[in-house]
């Protein structure tokens, strides 16, 4: 008998020494809490998340303490929404401005300003400071406008700005998590106890996930003083961790309570499946993590961060379902089935008739194979042609949720002050000596940009006595120009482009010595799209390239490296297609609770590029294995896809119900990057799961035959067993014919493993272990 493979050996470890393997677990799960709690974690800040030239300049700014301050905005309205009452609201603004002042985080406090219809008085307020430190500060500011707003009842007195936003933000976030875990977990386990109908059969894949989740967290807090960690770098710890740290569980369990259902004894159970399903579990989690590593070839610290988070806790899922497992289902025995739910149960146990449904789904592929193929494909290709229109754009105050009172108070301060501008920030570096040259240059670019224009637009707002801010070293000049327009939108981004290559170089580049650069909001947009253009073929190349090396090694098969990643790029390319339809064409947006702005947030699809990838090839390694061990048996091709996909789409179908019921939690949310990107998830499991497990892969396989394992042995026609899928005899025990043990083994390590499903004589060689 051959070597067994790695997760054989440690479940069998993990199954003799239970208690240890569990303390073990428990410690490192407690470890990485208490250990990440301690060291805390490193957000990562707008001048980490900044590329390119416009990331340069708010690096240079900031560490030269010229940055643009943090502005908060103090909107002073009438409470009916009637007329206001001038003199009670300036006499509210002045009570705004006392307050203000006597703040130590307030630099300055503005003249009060009438909106141009009367209906509206604003002050702003400038923050002294850090700007990147505004929320953690902003705090005195909102309880002084809070006072404000009690003294006038009649008035409606409310703040915006860059503080009070991003504080919203923060707190929302936790809520919406708090709301996905008060949702999901309930959810999860009703699905749960669905597909095992017992109580306990249900909530250990659970508690696994949750574990994982916990200490991929702690993890995640040391790994940010590497990487700083992007804000949805929380949410996506626990829409990965809780999605396939249940979905891993499910496997193996799902696997192990096969084998015992033939009458295999308790710890022979635990060792095939792991064999099987705790290989293929190995497999998937390594697909995803090699996904989720191409993200690192964009550069931008958004993608590292998530990346960084996702392969974490897909790690920490997979580690946990083939060493920890074994010993919990080893302890609990046979209890694992109790307590039993009624009617339910029956329904999840072994059938002693074939099934059929599955059969019923499959018979079109397997009846009529390139006919179904060409059909199905030509859907999803369809579905597909809307991803050809996708327009990328960064986040701006649009997607922000309005359940934020400072958005709802941004809202009205933009009615009543109307006219949407974009700053852009120039920044200049050069010696002290050339102080009084650059300041006189950047004046003289305000004076050009006064003039310029563009095919009829003026692309600047004119602004007479522009303040130049110098550094302490006097090293570093910074000034902002404003753009009447939205960040995304063309005047702003010609803007930029007049900035980089006219405005600025025939200026401040005159000056000898000096290094310029041009940040601000419209630049940093167009900095992020060249560099996702840039670096996206890098990626693409990298994940596919991986996958193809990976399932041809794992499958000894060229071929189906090949369908593999076709497949999956149908299934993904349908996914965007689906993505376009919802949040830029809006299609369902009333139903799920969202106003499409016409655009899809700019790093979405290229993480969900990745993530649908990895998570893929979960689903076509579990399928595909359960294939190739039947053709291991020596059964024809056709009735080997029937078999294998028959065999795994009960525990195919519930690990999808499950990812698409975690992901649809995810999309329920208020923020809009986790809405599209639980929701993306969630339609391209659905398409993975259905349409392409059920309908194009056995169609596939079906029309290529033997050709399927090109260049393995079973190409040639060489399985191991008879046609009719009955194994040879090994010699050290026996099978029956309809492939279900008769319980009866030899001593311990004989016949046990001549009994696995699909092997011949070598232990945990099997197909899902790819040994063969």
């Amino acid at each position: 008998m051959g070597r067994q493979a790695v997760t054989v050996r440690v479940a069998r470890w993990s199954a003799t020494r239970p208690w240890r393997a569990i303390g073990l677990w428990i410690a490192f799960v407690v470890a990485c809490v208490v250990i990440g709690g301690a060291v805390g974690t490193t957000k990562a800040t707008t001048v980490d998340i900044g590329t390119g030239e416009s990331g340069r300049a708010a690096r240079v700014a900031h560490d030269h303490g010229v940055a643009e301050p943090a502005l908060e905005n103090v909107l002073i309205t009438a409470r009916s929404g009637g007329a206001l009452d001038h003199g009670q609201a300036r006499v509210a603004a002045a009570e705004v401005a006392k307050r203000m002042r006597a703040l130590p985080d307030v630099a300055e406090v503005g003249t009060a300003t009438p909106s141009p219809k009367g209906d509206a008085l604003l002050v702003p307020v400038t923050m002294r400071g850090d700007p990147e430190t505004a929320p953690d500060r902003v705090d005195p500011l909102l309880k002084a406008t809070e006072a404000v707003q009690n003294a006038h009842p009649d008035l409606r007195v409310e703040e915006s700005g860059d503080g009070s936003v991003q504080k919203g933000l923060g707190k929302l976030l936790v809520e919406d998590l708090l709301k996905a875990d008060m949702f999901g977990l309930p959810i999860t386990l009703i699905l749960m106890l669905v597909a095992f109908g017992a109580i306990i059969a249900a909530g250990v894949p659970v508690l696994l996930a949750i574990t994982a989740v916990g200490g991929a967290v702690g993890l995640t807090a040391l790994v940010s003083h590497l990487i700083p960690m992007y804000d949805s770098s929380t949410s996506m710890i626990m829409l990965m961790g809780m999605a396939v740290g249940i979905d891993y569980s499910l496997f193996y369990l799902k696997r192990e309570r096969e084998e015992r259902a033939k009458g295999r004894g308790h710890v022979d159970a635990i060792e095939i499946a792991a064999a099987t399903s705790g290989h293929s579990v190995v497999v998937s989690a390594l697909a995803v993590i090699v996904s989720m590593a191409g993200l690192f070839l964009t550069q931008h610290l958004i993608f590292s961060s998530l990346a960084a988070a996702a392969i974490l806790v897909v790690a920490v899922a997979m580690v946990g379902s083939v060493t920890v497992l074994p010993a919990i289902l080893s302890k609990l025995g046979r209890r694992v089935d109790r307590p039993r739910v009624p009617v339910v149960w029956r329904l999840t146990q072994a059938r002693t008739t074939p099934p059929r449904l599955w059969p019923a789904l499959l018979r079109p592929a397997l009846r009529r194979p390139l006919a179904t193929l060409l059909v199905s494909v030509a859907a999803l290709s369809a579905l597909a042609l809307p991803a050809f229109g996708l327009d990328l754009r960064s986040t701006t105050a649009d997607e922000l949720p309005r359940a934020i009172p400072a958005m709802q108070s941004y809202d009205r301060l933009t009615a009543a002050f109307p006219g949407e501008t974009t700053s852009h920030l120039v920044v200049v570096q050069a010696p002290a000596g050339q102080s009084n040259q650059v300041e006189q240059a950047l004046h003289r670019l305000v004076t050009k940009t006064d003039r310029a224009g563009g095919n009829g637009d003026r692309l600047f707002v004119p602004t007479p006595g522009a303040q130049v801010r110098e550094s302490a070293d006097r090293q570093v000049h910074t000034v902002k120009l404003s753009t009447p327009y939205g960040i995304n939108s063309k005047q702003a981004q010609q803007a930029v482009k007049q900035l980089r290559t006219d405005l600025v170089p025939s200026t401040v580049g005159k000056v000898a010595g000096a290094e310029h650069w041009v940040g601000g909001g419209a630049a940093d947009s167009h900095d992020f799209g060249a560099r996702l253009e840039q670096r996206m073929p890098w990626v693409i190349g990298f994940v596919l390239l991986l996958t193809f090396l990976m399932m041809a090694v794992i499958f000894r098969s060229v071929v189906v490296a090949l369908t593999a990643i076709a497949v999956n790029v149908l299934s993904v390319g349908a996914s965007f297609g689906a993505l376009v339809l919802i949040f830029q064409h809006g299609w369902g947006a009333g139903l799920l609770g969202f106003t499409a702005t016409g655009h899809v947030i700019a790093w979405i699809p290229l993480f969900l590029f990745a993530v649908l990838f990895g998570l893929s090839m979960d689903y076509h390694v579990f399928v595909v294995s359960r294939i190739r061990e039947a053709a291991l048996n020596g059964m024809p091709t056709r009735q080997a896809v029937a078999e294998g996909i028959t065999r795994s789409a009960g525990v195919v179908t519930s690990a999808a119900v499950v990812m698409i019921a975690v992901f649809s939690v995810f999309g329920a949310l208020r923020m809009m990057d986790m809405k599209q990107m639980g929701i993306g998830l969630a339609v391209a499991v659905f398409i993975d799961a259905v349409v392409i497990r059920i309908v194009v892969l056995p169609s596939l396989m079906a029309l290529l035959g033997r050709a399927n394992w090109w260049p393995s042995h079973l190409s040639r026609g060489s399985g191991r067993g008879t046609r009719h899928g009955t194994p040879r005899s090994s010699g050290r025990g026996t099978r029956r014919g309809d492939g279900r043990g008769d319980g009866r083994r030899g001593g311990r390590g004989g016949s046990r493993q001549a009994d696995l499903p699909g092997e011949a004589t070598r232990g945990a060689g099997s197909l899902d272990n790819a040994q063969a």
